[in-house]
């Protein structure tokens, strides 16, 4: 992959895209998502905001914790300058064309479900239902059941 054919793809699965050479905002359904890469050091993301992170609680911070282990998939949600994104990280040339479309899709998923399943696809690890008592104690990692 490289920037070329990446601008093609996103052009191709994006309702309005603009930028060139590697930075390129794309509009998808009225959600904006944002692509970088850098081909001498072979990085790309994609990236797409969702609320400020001084709105997040401590549930829907945990929740969001537990969705990257779960639900998230190949994206994951991470805070970077006071905003929760839904991120996909990959080498650049090492791409292929089925796996920047499944981001795209997965980026965008991880955005709007955020607050409700907080997932990127229907596929869905099992896991231990999270349960909010009023007062959680702490127990120390080596004795929890697992």
């Amino acid at each position: 992959m490289n920037n070329i054919t990446l601008e093609k793809l996103l052009t191709q699965t994006s309702d309005t895209i603009i930028g060139s050479n590697g930075r390129w905002q794309l509009l998808i359904k009225e959600t904006t998502l944002i692509c970088l890469t850098d081909e001498s050091n072979n990085r790309m993301r994609i990236i797409s905001p969702i609320i400020e992170s001084s709105k997040l609680n401590e549930d829907l911070k945990t929740d969001v914790l537990i969705a990257n282990f779960h639900t998230a998939l190949d994206v994951k949600y991470a805070i970077s300058d006071n905003v929760l994104w839904s991120v996909f990280i990959h080498p650049l040339r090492e791409l292929t064309k089925e796996q920047v479309l499944e981001a795209v899709k997965q980026v965008y998923r991880a955005n709007i479900t955020f607050g409700s399943t907080n997932s990127s696809t229907d596929l869905i690890f099992p896991s231990k239902k999270r349960e909010r008592p009023e007062k959680e104690k702490e127990k120390p990692f080596l004795k929890q059941q697992f």
